[in-house]
C-alpha cells in the first residue's frame, strides 16, 4: 500500500464537492477608503478622544520638525520624518491598551512617542549611539527596525505566544507600502492567519518606498486586498483622518482580543518630507502632488471638525501649540547636550549569559580603554 492508498491521506485533486475553507467576500476591504471626518459618521466620535488626537498630531508635527532640524545641526544621522503620517501613527498607539505590545519600524518614531517613551530616547538609535535608546518592556514598544518588514514576524510570534499562555495581550504591527514587498511580509500574514494570532497589520501606504511609487510594486487593487490571499480581513482606510484610522484599529484590535484572528488595514496616505534627510525627493515626484496632498493634511482636517463642532477654540489650538513648543524645546535642548557613552555596553545587551568569546573581547577592550588612559607611558611599559 502506498502512502496516498492510506486512508485518510492528503490528496491534492479536491473531490467534485469541494468547497474553499474561507468565504472571501466579507475579507475584502471597501471599494474606497473608510472616513469619518466631513461624514455622518463624524457626529457619532467621541469628542474626547477627537480632542485628544488633536492634541497628539499638533505634537507629533512638531516633533518631526523640530527631529529634522537636529539632522542639520549635526546632532541626528538620519532622521525618517513621518511628517503627512501622523495620524496613522498617533492612532496606532492610542489604540493599544497598556499590556498590548506595539511593533514599530524606523519611520514610526512619533507612534512609539505617543505610546509613552522619551523623546529622546526615541531617537538614540537615529543618533547612532545605541541599537535602542529605550527598553521595550517599559512602555511595551519593540525596538524601531531598520530593516524592512523584519519586525512583523516578530510581531506575530509575541502575540501566538501570548494566546498559548491565555494573556490578554494583541500586537500592532507597522510596516510601509515598501515593506509589502518583502518576503518577511508574506510570512507573517500567512503564520499569523493559520494561527489565528492576536495581531493587527497597519501598512502605511504614502505612495513611494523610497522613490519606487507603488505601481511598480504591486498589481493589486490595493495592499488591504492582499489579505484575503492570507485568510484575514483587509480594511482601507484614509490614512489622514484620524478617526477613521483609529476606529478601524479599534475594531480590528477588538477582534483580535476576542479570538477573531489578524487583520490588514491599509491606511492611504503620504509622505510630505523626503524619505530622511539624506534623500532628494524632487528626482521622483512632482511639488504639484504634494501640494495637492497638503491639501489633504491630518491636522487641518480634524481642527476642521473640531471647530465646526464647536469642540475646539483659539485658546485651545494655542494650548495644543504651546505644549509642542515646550516639548521641541526640551528636546532640543537635551539633544544638544553630547551623551557620555561607555563603550563597554557594546556587551551588556547581547546574551544574558555572555559567551566566552564575548568575554575575551570584553577583556580586550578594556585592556585597550585601560592603556588609553593610561598614556604613552602606561601603554609602553
Amino acid at each position: 500500500m502506498t502512502v496516498m492508498e492510506q486512508r485518510g491521506a492528503y490528496r491534492p485533486t479536491p473531490p467534485p464537492a469541494w468547497q474553499p475553507r474561507t468565504d472571501p467576500a466579507p475579507l475584502l476591504p471597501d471599494a474606497r477608503p473608510y472616513r469619518v471626518l466631513g461624514t455622518e459618521a463624524a457626529a457619532k466620535a467621541d469628542p474626547e478622544l477627537l480632542r485628544r488626537l488633536y492634541a497628539e498630531l499638533v505634537r507629533g508635527r512638531r516633533y518631526n520638525a523640530q527631529a529634522t532640524a537636529l539632522t542639520k545641526q549635526g546632532r541626528l544621522a538620519v532622521y525618517p520624518s513621518s511628517t503627512g503620517q501622523e495620524a496613522c501613527q498617533v492612532a496606532a498607539a492610542l489604540v493599544l491598551e497598556q499590556h498590548d505590545w506595539l511593533f514599530p519600524s524606523y519611520r514610526d518614531t512619533l507612534a512609539a512617542v505617543a505610546r509613552g517613551v522619551d523623546p529622546v530616547q526615541a531617537l538614540t538609535l537615529l543618533r547612532g549611539d545605541w541599537h535602542t535608546g529605550y527598553d521595550p518592556y517599559e512602555h511595551r514598544v519593540a525596538p524601531l527596525c531598520t530593516p524592512l518588514a523584519t519586525q512583523l514576524p516578530h510581531a506575530v510570534g509575541l502575540a501566538h505566544a501570548a494566546r498559548l499562555k491565555g494573556d490578554d495581550v494583541v500586537a500592532l504591527a507597522l510596516v510601509g507600502d515598501g515593506g509589502t514587498s518583502e518576503g518577511d511580509f508574506h510570512e507573517a500574514m500567512n503564520f499569523a492567519a493559520v494561527w489565528r494570532a492576536p495581531v493587527v497589520f497597519l501598512v502605511q501606504n504614502n505612495g513611494f518606498a523610497i522613490s519606487v511609487p507603488l505601481a511598480k510594486q504591486t498589481a493589486a487593487p490595493s495592499l488591504a486586498h492582499k489579505a484575503v490571499g492570507y485568510g484575514m480581513p483587509g480594511r482601507l482606510v484614509d490614512g489622514n483622518d484620524a478617526a477613521a484610522v483609529h476606529e478601524v484599529l479599534a475594531d480590528a484590535v477588538a477582534r483580535a482580543r476576542a479570538g477573531g484572528g489578524p487583520t490588514l488595514v491599509e491606511a492611504v496616505t503620504y509622505r510630505l518630507d523626503a524619505h530622511t534627510n539624506a534623500d532628494d525627493a524632487t528626482r521622483y515626484r512632482a511639488d504639484a502632488e504634494v501640494e495637492a496632498w497638503r491639501d489633504h493634511d491630518p491636522i487641518v482636517l480634524l481642527e476642521q471638525e473640531l471647530t465646526d463642532r464647536g469642540l475646539l477654540d483659539e485658546d485651545g489650538m494655542r494650548a495644543a501649540r504651546e505644549d509642542a513648543e515646550a516639548m521641541a524645546a526640551d528636546l532640543r535642548t537635551r539633544m544638544n547636550q553630547d551623551p557620555a557613552l561607555d563603550p563597554r555596553d557594546l556587551f551588556a545587551h547581547v546574551y544574558a549569559e555572555p559567551t566566552t568569546q564575548l568575554r575575551e573581547q570584553e577583556a580586550q577592550l578594556r585592556a585597550e580603554l585601560d592603556a588609553e588612559a593610561a598614556g604613552p607611558e602606561g601603554a609602553g611599559r
